[in-house]
C-alpha cells in the first residue's frame, strides 16, 4: 500500500530540513529555506510542523531513532561487539552525514526543547548500550559505555568540524 501524499510531503519536509540546518545551523535555518529546498511554499511547511523548533526537534529524534535502530541490528560476540557498534556508527556518518550534524548543533542549542531532545535521544541509546553490553558480558560495561559514547560524540564533533586529526591523530 503506498503512503498518503501528505505523510510522504512531511517526509520531504524533515529531510529538507535536515539538510538545511546540518548546512546553516539552527539559528541560521529559517523555515522559508527549508520550503525552498523542498519545492513547496513556507505555509505549508506550518501545516506539518507548527514551529522551526518542532520540526529541528522532529528531525534530531529521527536521527536518534536511527542510530538506535542501526545498534539494535548489531549481533557479534562479546570479543567484537564494540567494534561492531563502532563499525555501524561510521557506516551511519557516511550514509546519513546531516543526522550526524545534527546531534552536534543539538548539543548548543538552548532551547529547552532541544535540550529535552537531545538528552532522551543520547540516554536511550546509552541505556540500550549499556543493556546490550552487560547481556554479552562485556567487562566493566558501564565505564566502556562511557568511553564508547564519547569516542562517538568526538566522531562528530571531528566529522561536524572537517577536523579528522582530532580522531585519528595525523596532522595535514
Amino acid at each position: 500500500m503506498a503512503r498518503p501524499r501528505n505523510h510522504n510531503r512531511k517526509e520531504e519536509i524533515l529531510d529538507a530540513g535536515i539538510e538545511v540546518f546540518a548546512e546553516k545551523g539552527y539559528y541560521n535555518t529559517t523555515t522559508a529555506l527549508i520550503a525552498e529546498k523542498a519545492g513547496i511554499s513556507q505555509p505549508y511547511v506550518f501545516k506539518f510542523f507548527k514551529t522551526k523548533e518542532e520540526l529541528f526537534v522532529a528531525a534530531l529524534d529521527q536521527a536518534f531513532e536511527r542510530i538506535l535502530t542501526a545498534f539494535q541490528k548489531v549481533e557479534s560476540r562479546p570479543d567484537q561487539l564494540v567494534n561492531k557498534m563502532i563499525e555501524t556508527y561510521e557506516e551511519l556518518a557516511v550514509s546519513h552525514p546531516n543526522e550526524m550534524s545534527l546531534q552536534v548543533i543539538g548539543l548548543s542549542v538552548p532551547e529547552e526543547t532541544i535540550k529535552n531532545s537531545t538528552k532522551q535521544g543520547l540516554s536511550r541509546i546509552r541505556n540500550f548500550t549499556l543493556e546490550k553490553f552487560q547481556t554479552t558480558g562485556i567487562t566493566n560495561a558501564e565505564s566502556e559505555v562511557t568511553t564508547f559514547l564519547a569516542r562517538g560524540i568526538l566522531c562528530n564533533i571531528s566529522f561536524f568540524l572537517d577536523f579528522p586529526e582530532l580522531i585519528d591523530g595525523k596532522q595535514n
